[in-house]
């Protein structure tokens, strides 16, 4: 009895440093990360648009340009991180596009701006994947739901608090003797340099290494994913790294994932935009900072929302309804913010989009590191963020256009409500083919 007493504290005491040394740091990489590709969603109705001249589709194949490199190299990056370590290649990938991301203060042309895209994509590629596959490798598998909801609670944030802080940057307008838009992207671009820095001392690869740990919390976490590693390898599931692109299961993750994040970027890149148009709409006028705030709102309940229903997966363990839920009410809420009669109503619509969308994203992540490990979990965690940032680019882009076609955000939006229809479909698919597995594998069993 004292034995296992002894272990559970062990155990729990391990997560909790865990918890606390490593996640808030790299949900602080991650903070920087999102705000820093989606700055352009802020520059571009405060000024960038009309300063370079850009139309709706044009800045829309600008937000979305940048997935094209983005995607070229994340299945290497993040193989090149398995390889060289978490620490060194993180803080790389940070330092990196910190500097491609300072570039932007300069851009004078639609063309200089679609290269700086093209180029932060590159220099980002196997960042957040990277960043999954580090946190996995930290905690067992039973603790994955939990610690990877307090890593994406970044992700909300970064707006909750980046809108506003990029719309006090933009109305430093003349600082420097720069455009407002233009010390907005010197202001979210010189953290990442510096944390990237500070990433190349502060974190560590594997438990063994943390002197962080007690020497019974290093051994314990240790011997804990060994023998998951262990579990997995001898699994008849279990693919290399080659077999991972051709694997049936892994695709359809990569399809259920991609409608998730064009919902994602989709609201990121276009919803100060829609704000924006308001005043058209619904004649109501906002200054810079109230738009800013507005921005912000409908991702703090996004976050509370990601919070606890990360912490349900966690204690239930993970059910498919965990991510089918909120895929639907993703595919119902977006088209129907256009049919709203008033800017609170059209953003408290929306608020149940972003809440959809986040809740689901942390749970989805546990699934990869269920049946691949090692440098195929690599590959498949990689390869899954690909496919899904083939919907970064067509949010972007397809949004842009569809509006610019067709006068309004009416089409673009119900496009988004059917990828999102298309994840919980998917979702209940793969749901009911991996019951008949386990179903005829007992049949067999007893047999």
């Amino acid at each position: 009895m004292n034995h296992h007493r002894l272990q559970s504290e062990v155990e729990k005491s391990a997560i909790r440093k865990v918890s606390i040394r490593l996640v808030p740091f790299v949900a602080l990489m991650f903070f920087i990360n999102f705000l820093d590709r989606t700055a352009i969603s802020f520059a571009g109705p405060n000024g960038m648009n009309q300063d370079l001249g850009l139309t709706a589709a044009q800045f829309g194949l600008a937000s979305g340009i940048f997935f094209i490199g983005y995607i070229l190299l994340e299945v290497p990056s993040n193989l090149a991180l398995h390889k060289f370590g978490a620490r060194k290649w993180l803080a790389r990938i940070m330092v990196s596009w910190g500097i491609v991301s300072l570039l932007f203060t300069w851009v004078q042309s639609v063309e200089g701006l679609y290269v700086l895209r093209l180029a932060l994509g590159i220099a980002e590629a196997g960042f957040f994947p990277g960043a999954i596959l580090f946190l996995s490798m930290w905690v067992p598998s039973r603790y994955r739901a939990k610690v990877l909801g307090l890593f994406y609670l970044a992700q909300p944030l970064t707006t909750v608090i980046g809108a506003p802080l990029a719309a006090s940057l933009i109305e430093q307008h003349g600082l420097f003797g720069l455009e407002g838009w233009r010390v907005m992207f010197l202001g979210v671009s010189l953290p990442a340099i510096v944390i990237g820095i500070v990433a190349w001392f502060y974190l560590v690869d594997r438990p063994m290494d943390a002197r962080w740990l007690t020497e019974e919390e290093r051994r314990w976490l240790s011997d804990e994913l060994e023998r998951e590693h262990v579990e997995k390898s001898s699994g008849a599931h279990h693919p290399s790294v080659r077999t991972v692109m051709f694997n049936g299961r892994v695709w359809v993750l990569c399809m259920i994932y991609f409608g998730f994040i064009y919902g994602l970027y989709a609201l990121a890149f276009f919803l100060p935009s829609i704000i924006a148009g308001f005043q058209a709409q619904f004649g109501t006028t906002f200054n810079v900072i109230e738009k800013g705030l507005i921005t912000a709102i409908p991702y703090l309940p996004a976050a509370v929302v990601l919070y606890f229903w990360s912490r349900d997966a966690s204690r239930r363990g993970l059910r498919s309804w965990h991510i089918t839920l909120p895929a639907l009410a993703g595919a119902v809420s977006v088209p129907m913010a256009l049919y709203m009669s008033s800017a609170f109503s059209t953003v408290l619509v929306l608020t149940v989009t972003a809440c959809a969308i986040f809740s689901a994203l942390p749970t989805f992540w546990t699934l990869p590191t269920r049946f691949l490990t090692g440098a195929s979990a690599a590959a498949g965690v990689a390869l899954i963020n690909t496919i899904g940032n083939l919907a970064g680019f067509s949010a972007g882009y397809l949004t842009g256009a569809l509006h610019d076609l067709s006068g309004g955000y009416t089409v673009p939006m119900f496009v988004v409500g059917g990828f999102m229809l298309l994840s919980a479909v998917l979702m209940q698919l793969l749901d009911g083919a991996d019951k008949r597995a386990l179903r005829d594998t007992r049949t067999a069993s007893n047999a």
